[in-house]
């Protein structure tokens, strides 16, 4: 069980950021915000689009999809490795 004594005293200091790095910290802080602002507006135009195709009744495709071209798969050569 640690006791009183046991921790060690840390000595915090903090310094005001100032200049160059004050600078680096408020764009970064602005290209933080605006790169989510796009993507929230992004979603919202998503959602918007999936809410007319409900509404339009558009239903998804009859046959399932494949993630691989149709055709003959190429052959693959085991030396090539």
């Amino acid at each position: 069980m640690e006791t009183v004594e046991d921790k060690a005293r840390v000595e915090l200091r903090l310094q005001p950021l100032r200049g160059l790095p004050l600078v680096k910290e408020v764009a970064g802080a602005v290209g933080r915000a605006l790169g989510l602002t796009l993507l929230w507006g992004l979603e919202i135009v998503r959602d918007s689009y999936f809410r007319l195709l409900d509404r339009l009744n558009v239903r998804p495709r009859r046959k399932r999809a494949s993630a691989f071209p149709p055709g003959q798969p190429k052959r693959r050569n085991a030396r090539a490795r």
